[in-house]
């Protein structure tokens, strides 16, 4: 049997590419509680650090803090609500960046020295205005 892996905060921040005060911090407002040394030294665990990694990922995709915080504590309702909203923010986000994409792809072609006398630009200038 393998002896699980128990690390000193500067190697388990390390592990995951953050600052040691990234970890007090997700400790302070109550996201991680890694157990403690005899010594009273936080030590992190394969399960602590599967939380920490979680918590880099929820915040990847746009979670605060608090709201990760929500995740964890708050009943299966209220989880399943601010899913379906960070859910819809994540989805407006996307059509946002795809409608700038396709702008963009425009520019790249567009033979207008100026986009107000392009229509396709001025339509994404002005979204009210349609194309002619």
């Amino acid at each position: 049997m393998i002896a699980p892996t128990v690390m000193r905060i500067g190697d388990a921040a390390a592990a995951l590419g953050i600052e040691t005060h990234v970890l007090r911090h997700w400790e302070a407002v109550g996201l991680l509680a890694p157990p403690r040394s005899h010594a009273g030294h936080r030590t992190y665990d394969q399960q602590t650090l599967d939380q920490a990694r979680m918590i880099q990922t929820l915040q990847r995709a746009g979670l605060s803090l608090r709201q990760i915080r929500q995740l964890a504590t708050s009943a299966h309702d209220a989880r399943i609500a601010l899913i379906n909203t960070k859910r819809a923010e994540i989805r407006d986000r996307i059509a946002l960046l795809r409608a700038t994409d396709h702008f963009l792809e425009h520019v790249a072609a567009c033979r207008h020295p100026v986009i107000a006398e392009c229509p396709e630009c001025s339509s994404f200038a002005n979204p009210d205005r349609p194309v002619p």
